[in-house]
């Protein structure tokens, strides 16, 4: 073995690597004999050897024939097989098709051009085209929804000029800056553990006061007459909540984190789903099920009242949108210029701008076709969108996602960071966490990128005798949680560090508007 690295100038790891592929390819279970490396060095080495001397001497000098320019591409083919190895091919994925633009730029064409304009196809992959159903469509500018009645004549704002925008909340529970995870010791994660339960007991104090109860019994007390019991909602398996399958983990003061079955048969109507925080009216007659009569409601945070005195109180237009900003089918921005068109023209006051602004479920990006770093992609994208709305002079609000690839991919999520703005463009541009909540001339904004709608959707289970909207559920279970992500445990997409989802995740107050996308259908309501 030595002797064929000498030989053949390969390092010591190289060769165990060859060894390793050459040995997969035998069925007989070939050892490591004198034999079996004589065959190796024959049928891999010295084919390997010439190859690469052929490489060398041939591949970009002298006479090129038909079957010299046949060996270039499947050289070329076999190194890209190579790299396709190394991966898991997703679902749809093809070779990056290598091709000349349609209509190529020079790049003294793209410096000279507004940045306005820069964003083009061009500048980010050579096989881009613009998406041909986006450009096709007929409902432009349509009207698809609306709620309350519109003040004036119109919708437009001024501007940003008489808009105050602020983080609202205690300093501790802002999240401005970036942060150290996955690095939690063992002891932390247990205290961690710890505060979790307290959510449990500070919902459960707020509910003990407004329902007037007297005390909490545990849940594993046999008690042939009907106590209440204060506890979390859990699912006995890995698998989804059902009827069947639902357990209520006692709080620590009173339970000592003890687990029951739940027998749902005589209640006539819920609506529950993991992690919730409830309290039930029930007996438990063995000690080992609770069969409940009553489930209590949870109990909204106050809505903020302001004691400032707001003089010549005017109309404020928020404009909201949420990405990604590109089609499904096209990596060009296309819906980002229309969006900055629109704000152009109505100038609203304050723009709230939700990621994911590169989105790491997009098929160009998973399939690596996009040329220069996301991160360069992010910043040439937050440039058109600062500087071309810079004459409409509207405050933006910039929320990350958890589908922007080039961000921390962790929840809570921190500000956007890796932007150097102007001194000018630091008087309007605000790069705030996910979740965030905000002041906007005293209405609170609750904000997250995160589709709670769609994870607690599928998780929630309910039973009801009328007609029930699961949307409101789902919205009046965050309310009375008041949580932005009361769902425990959390959907498998979530990396939630819990060290500091307790400071940054339940709300201060009950936002005035929640705003939430979602890959379900779009809805306004109260």
């Amino acid at each position: 073995v030595v002797e064929l690295c000498t030989t053949h100038r390969l390092a010591q790891s190289d060769l165990a690597n060859e060894l390793v592929a050459f040995a997969t390819t035998k069925e007989d279970g070939s050892l490591l004999t004198v034999e079996f490396l004589n065959v190796f060095e024959h049928e891999v080495l010295n084919k390997k050897v010439n190859k690469v001397n052929q490489k060398k001497d041939n591949r970009y000098s002298g006479i090129k024939n038909i079957n010299t320019i046949q060996e270039l591409i499947d050289a070329d083919e076999e190194e890209e097989d190579i790299l396709d190895a190394y991966t898991t091919p997703s679902k749809g994925s093809q070779k990056r098709n290598v091709t000349t633009p349609e209509t190529p730029r020079s790049k003294r064409t793209l410096s000279t051009r507004s940045p306005y304009l820069l964003f083009s196809p061009n500048s980010f992959s050579p096989s881009a085209t613009p998406s041909q159903k986006y450009g096709s469509r007929s409902n432009r500018g349509e009207v698809v929804t609306s709620f309350g009645s519109v003040q004036g004549t119109s919708w437009s704002g001024k501007g940003g000029h008489r808009s105050s925008v602020k983080l609202f909340g205690p300093p501790e529970q802002l999240l401005t800056k970036s942060y150290k995870f996955m690095f939690q010791k063992f002891r932390d994660i247990r205290e961690v553990m710890l505060v979790l339960s307290w959510k449990t007991e500070e919902l459960g104090d707020a509910l003990k006061k407004y329902y007037k109860i007297e005390e909490f019994t545990s849940v594993l007390v046999p008690a042939q007459e009907p106590v209440t019991v204060l506890g979390q909602i859990g699912c006995d398996s890995n698998g989804k909540l059902n009827a069947k399958s639902v357990i209520l983990e006692g709080d620590r003061e009173h339970s000592s984190g003890g687990q029951v079955p739940v027998d749902l048969s005589e209640l006539k109507e819920y609506s529950l789903f993991p992690g919730q925080v409830v309290i039930m009216e029930s007996i438990n007659s063995t000690g080992g099920k609770l069969v409940p009569s009553k489930l209590y409601e949870g109990v909204p945070l106050p809505f903020y009242q302001s004691t400032e005195q707001v003089e010549d109180l005017e109309q404020q237009m928020v404009l909201v949108a949420c990405g990604p900003y590109t089609t499904s089918d096209s990596i060009t921005y296309d819906p980002m210029l229309d969006l900055i068109d629109v704000i152009n023209k109505d100038k609203p006051d304050v723009c709230i701008l939700l990621g994911p602004f590169l989105d790491a479920k997009h098929e160009q990006v998973e399939n690596c076709q996009l040329t220069g770093s996301f991160e360069d992609i992010f910043k040439h994208c937050l440039k058109m969108i600062i500087e071309g709305t810079r004459s409409a002079g509207s405050q933006l609000v910039f929320v990350p996602s958890l589908r922007d690839v080039h961000h921390d991919y962790i929840y809570p999520q921190p500000p956007f960071t890796c932007y150097d703005l102007s001194k000018d463009d630091k008087q309007r541009v605000y790069f705030v966490s996910d979740p965030c909540t905000l002041a906007i001339n005293g209405v609170i904004f609750g904000l997250t990128s995160t589709d709670l709608l769609f994870h607690m959707g599928a998780e929630e289970i309910s039973s009801s005798s009328g007609v029930s909207d699961r949307f409101t559920r789902i919205l009046k279970h965050v309310l009375t949680q008041r949580s932005y992500y009361p769902l425990y445990p959390p959907s498998e997409e979530m990396n939630i560090d819990y060290e500091n989802f307790y400071n940054y995740v339940p709300w201060p107050v009950t936002p005035d508007i929640l705003i939430t996308p979602s890959e379900l259908r779009y809805f306004v309501k109260v």
